[in-house]
């Protein structure tokens, strides 16, 4: 079972790339699910079907979709909020402001990503191909189950033990219901769900063998900028891109062919040519290999024929839903000293493609923790054990490339299980 992600910056043909992945694969005899997470649906339209929230045969062994955000909002969210919106209520808070201390943003994109996990956990489509919205919705999106996780992991359990059968006694005590602590259980059961579901989430985007990203793009300047960040922002997550594809290559013209039309387009292969150049030198030191390329052609792929044959001109002989393997986010390694030696000195290496020195960069260690910032993307990195007895030495940037330097923090270096508490140094 596949899941694949297509993202890209708005304009850039993914949601035609999407649904000609998922007709290639279903022409070959696999049953596919190709289905719509960008709140601006354009897939009914490149598909020539009438699509909703269900998904429909559009063609033999291919299915589509329109994810629906409203009914899930209304749905499993609605049930929680409800829960909450009464213990907040009984605790003597504000109506319109238990309303609002319920919302959680983002929660949207959430929802739209559980179910695509739930529609792949189906097992009736060897793969689930997802349009998601532009670049930065799609990063948002991606980074959500890990972000909220983080804050559920740290405060729910506590938050359970500790302070739920005082609300429960204050949920009584102020409506004088019995059954206030019933609120309440059915509140915390709900945010145990919303738990289980997020945690499923982040299992999900990231085990790299069944789930990945194909970055769509076009070949010009500020486009291939903001994929270079895109890139290293995914990385960052700890989400596997597999493959790039330059769409819209305007093709070369005859050396025979002269006036202003032809020179315009002398001009805008070669500018096209010498992108593409750049970012497939950034794709193969990624070991990623060849970027994928479609040309510019003058009619507009709709339809299930259409789409099927420029499935077929982007991935040739190779099977669609193979991609390039990712190397690990992170690895350590001892540049100095041995054994337990206070003098040993340890390297955490983070891999960024698209990474350089003129990249926005911010370090910030906190607790057990390194809080790493490219380009306003964030994500708190868990450090290994051996680390977590250790000072920040320095960070050195390079190109597609992070490395962090440590030393052993004498007052808890050879003090075993010993961790620290309370924020610690910036490099």
């Amino acid at each position: 079972m596949r899941i694949l992600l297509f993202t890209g910056k708005g304009g850039v043909g993914k949601t035609t790339l999407a649904a000609a992945t998922a007709a290639r694969v279903a022409r070959a005899g696999r049953k596919a699910l190709v289905v719509s997470a960008d709140p601006a649906h354009s897939l009914g339209d490149a598909l020539d079907a009438p699509l909703d929230a269900e998904p429909t045969e559009v063609g033999p062994g291919l299915f589509a979709a329109h994810l629906d955000n409203r009914a899930l909002l209304e749905g499993a969210w609605g049930e929680l909020r409800g829960h909450l919106r009464t213990v907040l209520a009984g605790a003597g808070v504000d109506e319109l402001v238990a309303d609002e201390l319920t919302w959680l943003p983002g929660v949207e994109e959430l929802l739209a990503l559980g179910e695509v996990q739930r529609l792949a956990g189906t097992g009736l489509w060897d793969v689930v191909i997802v349009d998601c919205g532009p670049t930065a919705e799609t990063l948002r999106l991606l980074g959500l189950p890990e972000a909220i996780g983080g804050y559920l992991e740290r405060l729910y359990p506590a938050h359970r033990r500790a302070v739920r059968g005082l609300l429960a006694g204050i949920a009584s005590g102020k409506t004088g219901a019995p059954n206030g602590s019933l609120d309440w259980d059915g509140a915390a059961d709900a945010l145990g769900r919303l738990a289980e579901q997020v945690a499923a989430l982040r299992a999900m985007l990231a085990d790299h063998d069944s789930t990945s990203i194909r970055l769509v793009l076009t070949p010009e300047r500020l486009v291939a900028a903001e994929s270079r960040r895109t890139m290293t922002a995914l990385a960052l997550h700890g989400l596997r891109v597999d493959g790039i594809i330059a769409n819209r290559m305007v093709p070369p013209i005859a050396p025979s062919t002269w006036g202003p039309a032809a020179r315009w387009v002398r001009a805008r292969h070669a500018e096209q040519q010498e992108v593409l150049g750049e970012l497939s030198a950034l794709w193969s030191g990624c070991d990623g290999g060849a970027v994928r390329v479609v040309p510019y052609t003058a009619a507009e792929p709709i339809g299930l024929t259409a789409l099927a044959e420029l499935g077929d001109e982007v991935y040739g002989e190779d099977e669609p839903l193979a991609g390039a393997d990712a190397p690990p986010l992170l690895s350590v390694r001892r540049t100095g000293g041995d054994g337990i030696a206070l003098d040993s000195e340890f390297e955490l290496a983070l891999r960024l493609p698209g990474l350089d020195r003129r990249t926005p960069l911010e370090l910030t260690r906190i607790d057990d923790d390194l809080a790493v910032t490219v380009g306003g993307v964030r994500r708190l990195v868990a450090l290994p054990s051996v680390l977590c007895r250790c000072e920040v030495l320095g960070a050195r940037v390079g190109t597609d490339r992070l490395a962090v330097m440590f030393r052993p923090d004498p007052s808890v270096w050879k003090t075993r299980g010993a961790t620290r508490t309370g924020p610690k140094a910036t490099p």
